[in-house]
């Protein structure tokens, strides 16, 4: 459903299958087949009959719950950002990338779980950023492989890195101190998102709090090798998720007893909700609601808006299936 409109959009962009790191086909257009997915999101929010079935997953789960148009436009933004090649000079830009491939899946997570509240759905938002942040601070080699850089351009230039030789393994020592720095700024994001734990069905908060953990020890694992953090993929052990699962049982129930508290300031703020994301029909396409990309984003008003639901899954399989897409961001 979600997940799998997530994991589609994403295959189809990059022309690979389920991740794979296969070259994408000869003549692959990745512009054009992001207006497809742009125009097939489009015609799935004004309830048309929809043949693929990523899609049509999508539309079950998007109009049963209400999920808000622009966040799966903002969504594709940022694969929009990838195809463009946007560059990323400061901390700022590149959490303004972790909004769009991140932040808004957890806005969408959020809105199944049945979270309306616009403080709930910022911690929903920052949790998400602080996995791409975790994402990215593990991946920067293979990205880097790839063409790719997420890292701030300050950054490297304060390291002595040229972003052209990124992947190379002389300049390993001064990488993990950028991505020790990385995993250092995710922390305030998970720390935030811990804070809007209680405001979920406990099933839920249970789900979401395993989720963090799970990822939260990523990045401490990759600040922990050092220099050896590419040597191969950095994940957690059977073992350690265990833990982690029954540590995120602990935290929901004990976060029942929590209050309240403001979410910082000096965090990165998603764009407001009131934020105009349409264009009346026949108008010129606006930029989207976070950044200037060349996104195309059709009116809200187009789009049909059934009535609002419970969540139809568990929202552990919901949850898992998120952290699992984000490996592959």
């Amino acid at each position: 459903m979600l997940y799998a409109w997530c994991r589609h959009c994403d295959d189809v962009v990059d022309g690979q299958e389920l991740g794979s790191s296969t070259v994408a086909p000869a003549g692959h257009d990745a512009t054009r087949e992001l207006e497809k997915l742009y125009e097939q999101t489009r015609r799935a929010y004004a309830g048309e009959a929809m043949q693929d079935p990523a899609f049509a997953a999508f539309q079950e789960v998007a109009l049963k719950h209400a999920i808000a148009p622009r966040y799966a436009f903002d969504h594709l933004a940022g694969f929009a950002m990838d195809v463009e090649g946007a560059r990323y000079q400061t901390i700022d830009d590149t959490l303004r990338y972790c909004y769009h491939v991140a932040g808004v899946v957890g806005l969408m997570m959020a809105s199944i779980m049945g979270a309306k509240d616009p403080a709930v759905l910022d911690r929903a938002c920052d949790l998400g950023l602080a996995f791409q942040l975790t994402n990215i601070a593990r991946d920067i080699v293979d990205d880097a492989r790839n063409g790719r850089c997420y890292l701030p351009a300050e950054w490297l230039q304060e390291a002595g890195i040229p972003p052209a030789d990124l992947a190379l393994p002389r300049y390993r020592v001064a990488l993990s101190r950028v991505a020790a720095r990385l995993v250092d700024h995710a922390e305030p994001y998970y720390d935030s998102a811990a804070a809007g734990i209680p405001a979920l069905p406990l099933r839920s908060a249970w789900a979401i709090a395993t989720a963090r953990n799970v990822y939260r020890q990523i990045g401490i694992e990759v600040k922990r090798r050092g220099a050896h953090a590419w040597d191969e993929r950095v994940g957690t052990s059977k073992t350690m998720k265990l833990w982690l699962l029954a540590k995120g049982g602990v935290t929901a129930l004990t976060s029942r007893l929590a209050s309240a508290q403001p979410r910082p300031a000096h965090l990165w703020q998603r764009p407001p909700e009131g934020t105009p994301e349409g264009t009346p029909e026949g108008g010129s396409a606006p930029p989207c609601s976070a950044c200037n990309c060349r996104l195309r984003v059709a009116a809200e008003g187009a789009y049909r808006k059934p009535k609002e639901t419970a969540p139809s899954l568990p929202a552990t399989a919901w949850c898992m299936r998120w952290a699992w897409y984000s490996r592959f961001r």
